[in-house]
């Protein structure tokens, strides 16, 4: 055997741009080995901080400084972007978690190269360093305890990647000969070592282009094929791949290739929410794997992969569309693409660093890095960790600051208007959204989109635009007019016409209050389905039923009310007013009709008394303003004029001339006519309207000022922070209101009911029911009827109104036309029940987040415009 054929070699990959800590006893050779291997100046060494610090490489009393300028130097070149070396012993895991945790800040990979050696070999050559002095034993055998028991462990602390090297030192044994460049070991059967620094997967700076680079897909695959003969790409229907002899794929192209070499490059989110996600990933797997593209993971790709890997993950935003094409499929083609979205890297460095693609941008500091930090910002964008309106991430707007020389092109986010910001770009233009599918042409900077067919999906929050900047407390008549889609998370989307939004605008420019504090309207409320029972056309099993339908666990039955509803908006002081709101009249808020009008002539009494009365909620909330749900009584309060011309007048008509009716039968009767039918006929309605006057009667009270007034809260809409309407459930709600004591405030009755699959736990309903017809009974409206835990897309409430309480609405003889009335439906007032209450919900949440007022006016205004809706007003 010659020497040539005995050298063994081993190659150890280490991260280029990243962090290598040598771990050793003293005397296992790092310092010789990183010598040997490593630069001078990529080498920061222990012994010569402990030197710079002291004149004393030995002296251990410098330990700490030492320690503290090593972990410095490291920083600065992590940050730098440069191959460092740690040699020091770090046999103690708090040692290494410093030196990763240095790594992890600058997002730098890491690896181990730990060294071990008997202690005997140690102890001998440390006793020849130090001329004959005899080494420290007891030091040397508890940092091999120390190295020792972090030997099963090491591999779990933070690492890339860790290289043990055995059973000797490379130090030790001096080399005899140097063969092919390798340096060779004859006192062992060491192998020889070549140090390999391995470039980042994401570091494709020798690939030059030309690229087209492709914004979100998201299973749109025909635009995507569109996309792709319109820059001039040719397509293959080779069926060789696993796909081959599946009908969904018949007919369709498998790869495709550019005459030219262009390269395209996918920015990610090829999948969910689109008609072919199966097709897309076919076709650009396809592309990859015969080196034709490149694609970067985006934030869909992730939760698909963990999906296909078993693990849980909410079906949410399209995954469950995807899941369900994917099944269509043969099974090795879905494992195909779970180990395709899972290999998926966050970003691209390309054509020598002048080009960064990922699916969410990258700032310059990242571009080339690999952690965790940098694939959650690839994939998500600079997230404050809140959630806005939509239940989105709140994103900062990294591209305004960006001032990197690389051109950074992304998506992720989508908008109407490409617009370049500071050499960025986002490529994502809603295709699935109905909007477009895009390509950027690189190097030459040129944008092609084709249309998508149809909209495949709704966004969850309205597209971005390039709208200029604006003054955000400036409204604009542009801003409501016209017909307007307005996107909510818990109405869905909701248009607004143009007739609409013209008569609303009469209301909102000439009787409504300052829009500044004009930041809610109510919704209304729909009626639960008709009841079977006999003698009733609304009843509590109808909307239980209901919401046991919707999938609603629990429900609260609070009592309705016979008050006008309002909206409370109240600040502690003119400066919270001021602060809050921009209000510097010296007001401290509002109470305002369901229309946005000032609910009495002069408010300034009734927010002065109804703010001190609702003080111990500032205090327990921890806030200086409030917004309050409410009815304000009694019904006459507000409604005196309506009482007086409309239902009064109609009981004291009717009542006059069923008298006189009457008093004409019993004439004829006199004379011997047979009219005992139709005297029958009119006592009856003569009972009903007796009825009715006395209904309308009971919400009669006579007040002086404030005197007899009351204000019933029944939800705390908003707070400092906090949409308390949607954050808190209304058990929470209830219990905050009861800590109101002041005799303003009358509290509001209410029972709780589980429901289940067959509408709901027996004996809780009949109590329920029991509850309400006692109510009614005694004179009240009815109640409503509402989920405790509120959710997006589902009615806030139904009201079930009382048996005399309904002849106000319909009339003193609406029962003997139950049948027909039965037969009224209710879908449409639900649908504009749910559609205001989404908007309503969506301005408290535009508030709360710091969003413009003409955003949040947009959305109040919006209600008011569906109150025009040609729904019954009966319901």
């Amino acid at each position: 055997m010659t020497d040539h054929e005995a050298v063994i070699v081993r190659e150890i990959g280490v991260p280029e741009r990243g962090l290598v800590i040598l771990v050793g006893i003293s005397g296992s050779g790092k310092s010789t080995f990183a010598a040997r291997h490593f630069l001078p100046t990529q080498v920061v060494s222990s012994d010569i901080c402990r030197a710079i610090v002291s004149d004393d490489e030995f002296n251990q009393a410098a330990t700490p400084d030492a320690f503290a300028l090593l972990e410095f130097i490291v920083a600065t070149r992590l940050r730098r972007g440069l191959l460092t070396v740690v040699d020091a012993t770090n046999v103690q895991k708090a040692d290494r978690a410093k030196l990763i945790q240095v790594a992890r800040n600058n997002d730098a990979l890491v690896d181990a190269i730990v060294l071990e050696v008997p202690e005997a070999v140690a102890e001998a050559r440390l006793t020849a360093r130090n001329a004959g002095r005899p080494a420290d034993a007891q030091v040397i055998r508890r940092q091999s305890r120390d190295l020792a028991r972090s030997r099963k462990s090491i591999r779990k602390e933070g690492f890339r990647r860790v290289h043990f090297l055995e059973p000797a030192p490379v130090h030790s044994l001096e080399p005899a000969a140097v063969i092919a460049g390798l340096t060779r070991n004859l006192d062992c059967d060491w192998p020889a070592i070549r140090i390999i620094p391995q470039k980042p997967w994401n570091d494709r700076t020798d690939l030059t282009g030309p690229f087209d680079i492709i914004g979100d897909v998201h299973g749109c695959s025909d635009e995507l094929l569109e996309l792709l003969t319109r820059l001039g790409w040719e397509f293959s229907y080779d069926d060789d791949d696993d796909a081959a002899g599946s009908p969904l794929f018949t007919g369709l192209p498998a790869s495709a290739t550019h005459p030219e070499g262009r390269i395209a490059v996918f920015l990610g989110d090829l999948v969910d929410r689109g008609p072919n996600t199966p097709e897309v990933l076919r076709l650009v797997m396809n592309m990859v794997a015969s080196g034709n593209a490149l694609c970067v993971q985006g934030n869909h790709e992730a939760r698909l992969a963990r999906a296909l890997q078993g693990r849980k993950v909410e079906r949410t935003h399209g995954l469950a569309e995807s899941l369900a094409q994917l099944a269509e499929t043969s099974p090795d083609f879905t494992e195909r693409v779970e180990r395709f979205a899972d290999s998926l890297i966050s970003h691209y460095v390309l054509d020598g660093g002048k080009l960064v693609v990922a699916h969410a941008g990258l700032p310059e500091k990242l571009q080339g890095r690999q952690s965790a930090r940098v694939r959650a910002f690839a994939l998500y964008g600079d997230t404050t960790g809140e959630i806005d309106q939509y239940g989105l991430p709140v994103r900062f707007p990294w591209a305004q600051d960006y001032r990197g020389k690389a051109l950074v092109v992304y998506g992720h986010t989508p908008t109407t208007v490409l617009e370049w910001v500071n050499n960025t770009l986002c490529i994502d233009t809603g295709c699935v959204f109905g909007g477009e599918l895009t390509a950027l042409r690189y190097p030459e900077k040129e944008t092609v989109g084709v249309p998508a067919e149809r909209q495949y999906a709704t966004p969850g929050r309205p597209l971005a635009t390039a709208e200029s900047v604006r003054d955000p407390g400036v409204l604009k008549v542009t801003d409501v007019i016209g017909d307007r889609w307005l996107s909510t998370k818990w109405g869905g989307k909701v248009k607004i016409t143009a007739e609409n939004a013209a008569a609303a605008l009469e209301v909102m420019s000439r009787f409504a209050v300052d829009p500044r504090w004009l930041i809610y309207l109510p919704p209304t409320m729909a009626p639960a389905p008709s009841a079977t029972e006999p003698d009733y056309l609304e009843y509590p099993t109808s909307a239980f039923s209901a919401f046991a339908k919707m999938g609603v666990a629990e429900v609260v039955c609070e009592e309705k009310h016979m008050g006008s509803r309002a909206v409370a908006v109240l600040a502690r002081d003119s400066e919270a007013a001021k602060r809050r709101f921009g209000v510097t009249d010296g007001s401290t808020g509002v109470v305002v009709t369901r229309t946005g009008r000032p609910f009495l002539p002069d408010l300034e009494p009734l927010v002065s008394r109804l703010t001190s009365a609702v003080t111990p909620l500032f205090d327990s909330l921890e806030t200086d303003w409030l917004a309050l749900d409410c009815e304000i009584l009694p019904w006459s309060l507000k409604a005196l004029p309506l009482i007086q011309e409309q239902y009064a007048a109609v009981g004291a008509a009717a009542s006059s001339s069923l008298e006189a009716t009457e008093r004409v039968l019993a004439q004829a009767a006199a004379r011997g006519l047979d009219v005992a039918a139709l005297q029958g006929r009119i006592a009856h309605r003569a009972e009903n309207v007796e009825l009715y006057s006395q209904a309308f009667a009971r919400y009669v009270s006579p007040i002086n000022g404030l005197d007899g007034v009351q204000v019933a809260p029944f939800q705390i809409l908003a707070g400092e922070g906090h949409v308390y309407a949607t954050e808190r459930d209304h058990r929470w709600q209830l219990e905050q209101i009861s800590l109101l004591t002041d005799p303003f405030i009358r509290q509001t009755k209410h029972v709780f009911v589980t429901l289940d699959d067959d509408g709901g736990s027996p004996a809780e309903i009949t109590a329920a029911t029991d509850w309400w017809l006692d109510l009614t009974a005694q004179g009240g409206e009815g109640m409503v009827v509402k989920p405790v835990v509120p959710e997006p897309r589902k009615q806030p409430g139904l009201k079930v109104r009382g048996l005399e309480y309904l002849r106000i609405i319909y009339g003193p003889d609406y029962l003997d036309r139950l049948s027909e009335l039965r037969e009224r439906s209710v879908a449409r007032k639900r649908t504009l029940a749910l559609r205001e209450y989404g908007l309503g919900i969506e301005a408290l949440h535009q508030l709360v987040t710091g969003r413009p007022l003409w955003e949040i006016h947009q959305n109040v205004f919006g209600v008011l415009a569906l109150e025009s809706e040609p729904v019954d007003p009966r319901l």
